[in-house]
């Protein structure tokens, strides 16, 4: 896979475009998809950024996700992730923000932990740069300022019965808060895979 984009399209050409996403998730959004050099921060649940990615990689769109070693592929593949258009960067050592700014160079929506190893003066880089190429930032993670802070919380798990059974998805909240078109909270409950897949088994 190469990271060179064909086109040098301008920041100006790429506003107002938007990658796909999960139709439940457009009722947190300002947009009606993710706004293409946006910045968007996930906090509470790896599910919730499996749900951004799924949309947008099944339509063809390249993603990459930065320091999270203990990533599931499989996981990422039921929750309806396109893994082939997906690209790991398991340990990116002290250069994340160098890691990160280069990966906007080539791909679409690049994920990644670890915001505090980034400065003040590296965060607003990052964002003129996602601007400028049209890729959707998403740090997991505190992050100042983002378009859109999108949290989990108050899961809860379906699918045991009397202590066993499988864990075949559970229910969160999401809620969202933002600045501009986003000041306004927005809160939804939308149904998610587990960390290991639908049907992780429970001998609870």
């Amino acid at each position: 896979m190469s990271l060179a984009r064909v086109s040098t399209a301008s920041g100006e050409e790429f506003a107002g475009r938007t990658l796909p996403v999960r139709p439940e998730l457009r009722a947190v959004l300002p947009w009606p998809g993710l706004r293409r050099g946006a910045t968007i921060a996930l906090r509470g649940s790896t599910s919730l950024l499996f749900a951004i990615l799924a949309s947008a990689t099944t339509e063809g769109s390249w993603a990459a996700v930065v320091g999270l070693p203990g990533l599931s592929v499989l996981a990422a593949a039921e929750a309806g992730v396109a893994v082939q258009r997906m690209a790991l960067v398991p340990r990116p050592g002290t250069q994340l923000g160098e890691v990160v700014a280069a990966l906007t160079d080539g791909l679409d929506l690049v994920a990644f932990t670890g915001t505090t190893m980034i400065n003040t003066a590296q965060t607003r880089t990052l964002a003129a740069r996602v601007r400028q190429r049209g890729t959707v930032l998403l740090p997991l993670g505190p992050w100042p300022s983002p378009d859109v802070e999108l949290r989990c919380a108050n899961g809860r798990w379906y699918g045991v019965t009397t202590g066993n059974g499988h864990l075949r998805y559970r229910e969160v909240e999401v809620h969202a808060t933002g600045r501009g078109a986003a000041a306004r909270p927005r809160s939804i409950r939308i149904c998610m895979p587990g960390p290991g897949g639908p049907t992780t088994r429970s001998t609870g």
